[in-house]
C-alpha cells in the first residue's frame, strides 16, 4: 500500500495555493511567444517571429527564435514538474521523496514546492556527499 503524507491540511493548502499560482505564472509566460501544442500536454511551440522581409529583420527573427527555444524549454519542464506535484497533492503522496518514500522536510518544500526527492536522496543522486 503507498504511503500516504502526514502534513498538516493548513500546509497541504498553503502548498496547492502556491503550486496552482506557479502554474498560472508558467502558462501566461508561455503564451506570450509560444502556442500551445494541441497534440501534446504541458507542451507549446516556440513561435517564429515577424518582424519583416528585409536581411536585418530576417536576422532579429532568427536571433529570437533561437532565445525563445531553450526558454521554452526550460517553462515547459518547470510546468510539468508543477503539474506533476499537483497531482502527488492530488493523490495524497505529496512530499514523500520517490526514492526512499520518507516524508521531506516541510522547509525544503517551502522553498522548492515541485521537490521530488529529500535532502539526502538528492545529495546522493548528485554526489554532493
Amino acid at each position: 500500500m503507498a504511503k500516504k503524507t502526514t502534513y498538516s491540511k493548513e500546509f497541504l493548502e498553503k502548498m496547492k495555493k502556491t503550486l496552482r499560482q506557479k502554474k498560472m505564472r508558467l502558462e501566461l509566460e508561455l503564451i506570450k511567444f509560444t502556442k500551445k501544442n494541441p497534440h501534446g500536454i504541458d507542451d507549446y511551440d516556440a513561435t517564429f517571429p515577424d518582424y519583416g522581409d528585409k536581411e536585418d529583420e530576417n536576422a532579429m527573427e532568427v536571433a529570437q527564435y533561437t532565445t525563445n527555444k531553450p526558454l521554452e524549454m526550460s517553462l515547459e519542464k518547470s510546468l510539468r514538474d508543477t503539474n506533476k506535484a499537483l497531482e502527488r497533492l492530488e493523490k495524497g503522496t505529496y512530499g514523500l521523496c520517490k526514492y526512499c518514500k520518507e516524508p521531506i522536510d516541510e522547509k525544503r518544500l517551502e522553498a522548492r514546492p515541485i521537490s521530488s526527492a529529500c535532502i539526502n536522496c538528492k545529495k546522493s543522486l548528485t554526489d554532493e556527499i
